[in-house]
């Protein structure tokens, strides 16, 4: 039960984009799901970007603060899910792919203060309060692993900034990580092949683990972003096929840096046990 939160900086790529194509692509065993929080306090974009607006604001993270105040966000978190099909439509019946939709204003972000942590509490622990397994996609945009949405980046068992390989991002990353590692630890990266930059020297620039890296493909990147018109074999295409080979290398980090933080022969957070013979 992985919790990997993406996270953003200047002159990066869309990370609600990467994010998106993670939880269409993300591989699913029987009975096991995957969700995706979009939790950028700055806003969020798939309301009026994928979904073109045909779900008004009904659901979402909004929705989540009178329920916090009342210590009811755990009840109210799964009714506010929207399930995607492989198109990346939204439909009504509970499937395996779901997603909790962002702000529509960042005005909205205020009224949240009280529900950062339970939230943070929730999906650190999703198995708790459901009958199946869960894997966990947290969505932070560009300034959503500091202040108080911050506490979701701490409670991942891994953080991901997205970047592209040219020099402004770069940059921005490096700042983006010294600025974070005290409070989370390891940082991976997931790199836009957009730059003249390799993946070797990107890592050695950052000094973080380059865990997969994207083609830049940015009309194939817009029926995510935008909802356009999928084109024909879209999730076989050369941008999808990368993202599911990317999930892979994602799980594996997160699963080993959670096992690696447990306490010795106790609990893994969320459920399960790390042996004493373990590492």
């Amino acid at each position: 039960m992985p919790v990997i939160a993406l996270a953003g900086s200047a002159g990066s790529p869309g990370v609600t984009t990467t994010a998106l194509a993670l939880l269409l692509s993300w591989p699913l065993e029987p009975e096991r799901r995957v969700v995706l929080a979009e939790c950028d306090p700055d806003g969020g974009s798939v309301l009026y970007g994928l979904l073109q607006g045909s779900l008004g604001d009904r659901y979402g993270l909004k929705n989540l603060s009178v329920a916090a105040r009342k210590g009811e966000l755990t009840e109210a978190f799964w009714r506010q899910l929207v399930d995607m099909t492989e198109d990346g439509k939204a439909a009504q019946a509970a499937g395996g792919r779901l997603l909790l939709p962002g702000l529509t204003d960042p005005a909205q972000a205020a009224a949240l203060a009280p529900a950062w942590e339970q939230l943070a509490d929730l999906l650190a622990g999703i198995e708790r309060h459901s009958t199946y397994p869960h894997d966990v996609l947290i969505d932070l945009g560009r300034s959503g692993a500091f202040g108080p949405s911050g506490v979701l980046a701490q409670r991942a068992d891994l953080l991901v900034m997205v970047a592209r390989s040219t020099m402004r991002s770069i940059q921005s990353v490096q700042m983006r990580i010294e600025a974070l590692q005290e409070r989370v630890g390891e940082i991976g990266l997931l790199l836009v092949d957009e730059g003249p930059y390799s993946p070797g020297e990107v890592q050695r620039l950052l000094k973080a683990p380059v865990l997969a890296t994207l083609p830049y493909r940015p009309s194939l990147a817009r029926v995510l972003s935008e909802g356009e018109e999928q084109p024909s074999r879209f999730a076989r295409s050369e941008l999808m096929r990368a993202v599911q080979g990317a999930t892979t290398p994602l799980r594996q980090r997160a699963a080993l840096r959670r096992a690696r933080l447990a306490p010795r022969g106790g609990p893994v957070p969320g459920g399960g046990e790390v042996g004493a013979g373990a590492w």
